[in-house]
């Protein structure tokens, strides 16, 4: 492809930093570029090359990769790469190879180096951010309100594709939001307004809700940059709407993601995504042990490992679904495929097995329980061959009491809440977890809030709820020693889910309960439960404190197994530990210990 000046200039003068230079110096930069063509595969340089220069997409898509092979970025047309390696020493800090056929504009190295020094704008630009090594924890520790731009631009649904396209072009964005009232009803970018009003000859006047994504999937700005990533890579879409309380209050794209790296399991992510079977995906599920341990050994906390970690499950049981449909065809009336246990709660490890249930639509009919049967029976089946094993108690959608239409739902948790017998704490202690993976998610939320509402109101069931979860106690024996298990195959050692991580678990559901909030992991229940003054600032953290180093503790006992070659569990000796650690840990115990104490006796709020 031959560019003219004139289309360079157009095409830099609407992209950072070039839009900022003064059009003298612009000018004369532009003489100094490169047009290359890519092949779809093509390998456009490898790690440790010499760089020939600044690379910018003019057209195609461009995947770039770390030194662990693992996938940081997917660009389009407007994204810069290599400026790292040019300001380093020269040479490539990663390789990128064309996704598709992809032209690519080229500022040789001795010419990105001059602008550097010469123009302030330029400088500034490609300074912001730049360190030796890319930061390996960054994008899995940066939330996403640090990375989303605050005011993305929006009109309202009946604005015409033309203004809606001088908005963006002046703005000199890709996307716009269609917002109503703040509340986001749709998006659009410059692909669906060259494929769709463009390619299909639509009139300039069409309404922008004809043309845009409705309902797009949107992230809080407490999500993480990974999340944002897991979400481009499995979706393949580039622009992903910030919101709140339904009101829309930013928006992240591929170019915000430029200058972070994501942690590998973006990488298990996309390959799932796109898995053709069970089998394939069973492939990627196979290599968590090692993902568990190298983000251990990177020093990531554990809620984010686990959240990591569970964005794999999530991912497996979102392909198994569209693999579903594929086979037995659309669903006769809508549906939602939920997770309880500990993927509920996005607090997945080494070990795991399934929890999850179906919710339908209220309209569905006897003749359409075979679809779903079937629907469940294969999901069930391709997660266990991931290694996601069948749950023990059957909590799953293969079971027809967990596979229900919404209005049986609500008379589960009715009955549940009215007459709380063990069976139902038990079951209600579940289904406290749940948490939508795939499918339509209105078939919960009304749910979901009803029931916190009612079982808060039941001081009957609140009771026997607290009272239920003091049944998993802190192994904690006499004097300064440990209660360990007395026999059989883990003898002598201490159980680190059932007797450390769970007993937390419980607490925060209770806490939960009371305070009728909505989150669903563990940690965020004990911060919103301090936020929202059930648990008090002090007992709060202490809390929190003692389950950091508890499931902290066990996730580096499981990364020791996987580095030994060993499955890894959750029994650990305290032979194991130094009497530092040991000391720690049984402080930690103590701590959970005085907590259930205090709800136990009516005391939720320690202070």
């Amino acid at each position: 492809m031959t560019l003219s000046d004139t289309s360079l200039m157009q095409f830099l003068s609407a992209i950072h930093p070039y839009d900022s230079m003064e059009p003298a110096a612009l000018q004369t930069l532009i003489a100094s570029f490169d047009v290359r063509e890519i092949a779809a595969g093509g390998m456009i340089y490898a790690l440790d090359d010499p760089l020939d220069g600044l690379f910018v997409v003019y057209r195609g898509e461009v995947e770039v990769r770390d030194e662990h092979d693992v996938p940081i970025s997917l660009l389009g047309p407007r994204n810069s790469f290599g400026e790292r390696g040019l300001l380093r020493d020269g040479t490539s800090l990663t390789s990128a190879r064309a996704v598709s056929d992809t032209t690519l504009l080229i500022l040789p190295a001795e010419r990105f180096h001059r602008a550097m020094n010469e123009d302030p704008a330029f400088r500034r630009f490609f300074n912001r951010s730049r360190s030796e090594r890319p930061n390996k924890a960054s994008l899995a520790t940066t939330r996403v309100e640090s990375l989303m731009a605050t005011m993305p631009l929006t009109c309202p649904s009946d604005t015409d594709v033309q203004s809606a396209a001088r908005l963006m072009r002046d703005a000199r964005v890709s996307s716009i939001c269609i917002t109503e009232g703040g509340t986001l009803k749709g998006i659009a970018t410059i692909r669906d307004l060259s494929g769709k009003v463009v390619g299909d000859g639509l009139p300039f006047d069409t309404p922008i809700s004809r043309v845009m994504t409705p309902g797009p999937v949107t992230l809080p700005p407490s999500a993480i940059g990974s999340d944002v990533l897991h979400m481009m890579m499995e979706r393949r879409i580039g622009h992903i709407p910030v919101t709140q309380v339904g009101k829309l209050v930013g928006i992240v794209t591929q170019t915000d993601l430029t200058r972070f790296q994501a942690v590998s399991s973006a990488e298990l992510v996309s390959e799932i995504a796109h898995a053709g079977s069970a089998e394939d995906m069973a492939q990627v599920t196979r290599r968590i042990p090692q993902l568990l341990g190298q983000l251990v050994a990177g020093g990531n906390r554990h809620e984010v490992i686990t959240r990591l970690i569970t964005d794999v499950a999530d991912t497996a049981t979102r392909r198994l679904l569209a693999l579903a449909e594929e086979q037995f065809g659309a669903p006769p009336v809508p549906y939602l495929w939920l997770a309880c246990g500990s993927q509920g709660r996005q607090e997945q490890t080494g070990v795991s097995d399934q929890d999850n249930c179906l919710f339908l639509d209220d309209r569905v009919t006897e003749p359409d329980m075979p679809y779903f049967e079937a629907l469940a029976r294969f999901v069930c089946d391709g997660l266990d061959t991931c290694g996601y094993v069948y749950c023990p108690g059957d909590m799953m959608a293969t079971n027809p009491r967990w596979r229900q239409p919404v209005r049986v739902w609500r008379e589960y948790f009715t009955s549940w809440i009215k007459t709380p017998s063990p069976e139902a704490q038990m079951l209600a202690s579940v289904m406290f977890d749940l948490r939508p993976i795939g499918g339509a998610k209105g078939l919960f939320e009304d749910l979901q809030t009803a029931t916190l509402r009612k079982a808060s109101a039941n001081s009957i069931f609140v009771a026997h709820m607290v009272s239920n979860s003091l049944k998993h106690t802190p192994p904690l024996g006499l004097l300064r020693g440990f209660a360990t298990i007395r026999s059989g195959e883990h003898k002598n050692m201490i159980d680190l889910k059932h007797n450390g991580v769970v007993p937390v678990v419980d607490l925060a559901r209770i806490y939960a309960l009371q305070g009728k909030l909505t989150a669903v992991n563990t940690a965020a229940r004990l911060d919103a439960a301090m936020e929202a003054g059930v648990l008090s600032k002090s007992g709060g953290k202490d809390l929190r404190d003692a389950y950091d180093l508890i499931a902290e503790t066990r996730l580096e006992h499981q990364a020791a197994q996987v580095r030994a070659g060993i499955i890894p569990d959750n029994f650990l000796s305290p032979t194991d530990l130094s009497d530092f650690e040991r000391s720690h840990l049984r402080d930690a115990f103590v701590v959970i210990k005085s907590l259930q104490s205090a709800v136990g006796h009516g005391r939720g709020m320690l202070s």
